[in-house]
């Protein structure tokens, strides 16, 4: 007897900004899972993220990755959130970068914003227990701050935690992709 909301039954192929899952002969028992260590990573933000945009581009920098900006290059107060989020996100889900990060006030706009982009898996992180399990369990592939909220000291933290997680590849982790990947392509039956 099938279960309700089982394996999809076609080959499924999740690739995500610095991982390549393969779940082959159509189950998720054991996948065939390739990890890349994250070297290109995305930043961008409106006006109210600016200033910690620039400060964690330096920084990302002085730890050897690349810092691919996005945007804003100087605070206007009349600029939107999704002119530079957007691109950001297109950017990850076709693996141009490996990981994003993307800033606003509260970070809540951008992380909305985020997820409308097919392939993104974007949270608004204040600590780092999530900046990491969410990367581990969820194969979380942008994280989102508020640059009115969160200091430069703790999205610091918060970005070294996000870059030095690597997704399990776990089984169960694997299946729930798999039904937000179903949800994306509308397919997903409740």
């Amino acid at each position: 007897m099938k279960r309700k909301n089982s394996v999809p039954t076609k080959k499924a192929v999740l690739t995500t900004s610095g991982h390549r899952l393969r779940l082959k002969d159509n189950r998720l028992g054991r996948p065939n899972l390739e990890l890349k260590i994250p070297k290109r990573i995305g930043v961008a933000a409106d006006h109210g993220g600016h200033e910690l945009k620039e400060d964690l581009i330096l920084l990302i920098r002085s730890k050897g990755y690349q810092a691919v900006d996005f945007g804003d290059g100087y605070p206007a107060p009349e600029d939107d959130y999704p002119d530079f989020v957007i691109p950001l996100a297109r950017a990850v889900a076709r693996g141009e970068v490996d990981r994003g990060l993307a800033l606003c006030g509260s970070g809540v706009g951008a992380c909305v914003a985020a997820n409308k982009v097919q392939g993104v898996r974007a949270c608004l992180i204040h600590e780092s227990f999530s900046a990491r399990q969410g990367v581990e369990d969820d194969n979380l592939n942008m994280i989102c701050l508020g640059g009115r909220v969160v200091g430069s000291g703790l999205a610091w933290e918060l970005v070294q935690t996000f870059l030095e997680a690597r997704f399990s590849g776990a089984e169960r982790h694997l299946r729930r992709l798999a039904k937000v990947a179903e949800i994306e392509r509308g397919e997903f039956k409740s």
